[in-house]
């Protein structure tokens, strides 16, 4: 029994360690709100500074875990580098061993004095009693957020005060000592301080628990050092089984945690041990406490980030032949190097940060219109893959969006002359319609998953009509996107007078739509997803309107800003008119019925 409640007392003292060290944590990360994760990815234009910010911010959220995982998330999204990552990720290696000094505080004690003031259990009090009381009062949740952190800190001291007296028991028993004497073996010992640190999903556990062991006076050098070289391998299982379903890069993020820490563990076993049967060190049998223990624990981590350091480039090239690029892949990089062309040294000369923009913003429009063509597609012919693709290219065309705008806002407070100063403006307006269009295609592509999730097709004659709008879609974004890459005046003027056409043919098409319904040829679910997609398609018409409408705009205010050198006009109400019949006339319902529309083909590389 006294074996039972001794192991119920040190689990409960595990878990509340963990939990204060999770609210420690929480509280911390909701104080310094979105800026821990701002530094990870925008601080980290230089290897040793990324080291620095990876340690600096796992030592504040004390978790090499968390901050691995955050990084992980990074990688995965495209927004830092796989060698940023690698950086950040040896210095959150480094800054774990922060949490074992703080575990030391616990193991304070005195007999009266200031010496008593110092004790855990007064910090641990002061603590619970301060954090209490300003969750309590304050109304500000950054207030509240101290007090959680404060309430955390105490949780975690009382827990390590529990494991402690726990396993205080264990002094007395020759059992134990004789069983602590085993993980001597450096095997025993690498493989003791993995499985624990799996089980737990934590490193700072793991370090509390061989602190709380330490003070039975039975640990060893010889059989805490191989605990702590398995403990860092083992704290990678979180990272691991973070990166289930991530990409490519961020797979190779979180195996890099896995492969620093076990070159460490070989550098650190084979060099140490090696030395040990050269010289004999004396100090193998020397009993360790918690400050001996949070000492090693650093050196080991300090001494493996730093030499390691200077391979950073060997580590990503190892962790790129383990996880090999697929095609999808590939593509990704790709599109992914249009943002290499918006360097900030560029904002030096607005002229030529204006060119690396209008070079990116081409790749938008690239990507726009084919991903339009492809939720299109699946209105066709539905296939998940297809699918997935589509959601996948609306992320990036997201990406576009927010790199532009936060390199155009940079740029529009620079000094500029006044035709800059207004392609800058033309520049911020055309990718937020951009954008529009491209969440217009991804939304149709959402209907499409629902009609196939829910089995639901559209009538003969409601098929021939879509087939038809399809066309017209397809014919609109392609001349909108078509005049504003070539700044094309004449294409740009006929856009106005298509979009009316096809909010015309959208009214006769939901006329019909109705009256089938009144006949009972079609039931209102067919009916949701046929006015949907038709809402659409007037919604992304009006949004080729507005993008044309920059060019037009351009010609009317500089017409020597451009390379064409037509007159800036607008079309008179007779040219109009004539365009929009020849619209209707060409996308006739009545007369284009048994038009059949076939997939288009993706083009290979996009």
């Amino acid at each position: 029994m006294d074996i039972i409640s001794m192991i119920l007392s040190l689990l409960c003292g595990v878990a509340l360690f963990m939990y204060g060290m999770s609210l420690m944590g929480d509280g911390l990360k909701s104080v310094a709100g979105d800026k821990l994760e701002s530094f990870l990815y925008r601080m980290t234009n230089t290897p040793l500074k990324g080291m620095a910010l990876g340690t600096a911010v796992t030592s504040v959220i004390q978790s090499s875990s968390a901050t691995t995982v955050m990084v992980v998330g990074f990688v995965n999204s495209g927004m830092m580098k796989l060698s940023q990552a690698i950086s950040i990720i040896m210095g959150a290696n480094i800054g774990t061993s922060i949490t074992g000094w703080i575990l030391c505080l616990s193991y304070i004690e005195g007999a009266g004095g200031v010496t008593k003031l110092l004790s855990s259990s007064t910090i641990a009090a002061v603590a619970a009693i301060s954090g209490t009381l300003i969750r309590m009062i304050s109304k500000r949740s950054a207030h509240k957020h101290l007090g959680s952190i404060l309430l955390g800190f105490a949780i975690l001291m009382v827990g390590m005060q529990m494991m402690s007296a726990a396993v205080s028991p264990l002094k007395e028993s020759e059992v134990f000592t004789e069983a602590i004497t085993l993980f001597s073996n450096p095997i025993l010992g690498i493989v003791l301080g993995i499985g624990m640190t799996a089980i737990l999903q934590s490193a700072s556990a793991s370090i509390g628990i061989l602190q709380a062991l330490s003070m039975t006076g039975a640990l060893t050098f010889s059989a805490v050092f191989p605990i702590i070289l398995g403990i860092g391998v083992g704290a990678s299982c979180p990272v691991l089984f973070s990166a289930i379903g991530a990409n490519k890069n961020g797979q190779r993020s979180a195996i890099v945690y896995l492969l620093i820490n076990v070159i460490g563990a070989v550098l650190w076993g084979v060099g140490f041990y090696a030395a040990n049967a050269a010289f004999s060190f004396h100090f193998m049998d020397l009993t360790m406490g918690p400050v001996l223990i949070a000492l090693v624990n650093s050196v080991v981590r300090v001494v493996a980030g730093f030499l390691l350091f200077p391979f950073i480039r060997q580590i990503e090239k190892a962790v790129c032949v383990l996880i090999k690029d697929s095609a999808e892949d590939i593509e990704d990089q790709q599109d992914n190097a249009d943002f290499d062309l918006l360097d900030e040294r560029f904002l030096l000369s607005p002229a030529l940060a204006l060119g690396q923009c209008n070079r990116v913003i081409l790749g938008m429009t690239t990507k726009v219109g084919k991903n339009v063509s492809r939720s299109l597609n699946l209105i066709l012919e539905y296939v998940e893959k297809k699918y997935a693709k589509v959601q996948r290219k609306e992320d990036l065309i997201d990406k576009y969006e927010s790199k532009l705008g936060a390199y155009l806002t940079v740029l529009s407070k620079k000094e500029m002359s006044s035709e800059q100063s207004r392609q800058t403006m033309y520049d911020l307006r055309a990718i937020g319609d951009l954008e529009r269009i491209g969440d217009y295609a991804s939304a149709i592509a959402h209907v499409t998953k629902e009609m196939h999730e829910n089995n639901i097709s559209f009538s003969a004659e409601a098929r021939q009509e879509m087939n038809v709008m399809i066309e017209a879609e397809r014919a609109i974004v392609k001349k909108a996107l078509l005049s504003y890459r070539e700044n094309n005046l004449e294409e740009a003027i006929q856009v106005k007078p298509f979009a009316a056409a096809i909010s015309s043919l959208c009214e006769i098409l939901s006329a019909r739509h109705i009256y089938r319904l009144s006949m009972g040829e079609c039931d209102l679910i067919q009916g949701k997803s046929f006015t949907e997609l038709l809402n659409f398609f007037e919604r992304i018409a009006s949004h080729c309107v507005v993008i044309c409408g920059i060019v037009r705009r351009a010609y009317q205010e500089n017409p020597d800003y451009h390379v064409h050198s037509m007159k800036a006009r607008e079309l008179t109400e007779e040219e109009y008119n004539r365009y929009y019949e020849g619209f209707l006339a060409e996308y006739d319902i009545s007369r284009n019925m048994d038009r059949q529309v076939s997939v288009e083909e993706e083009t290979a590389g996009d």
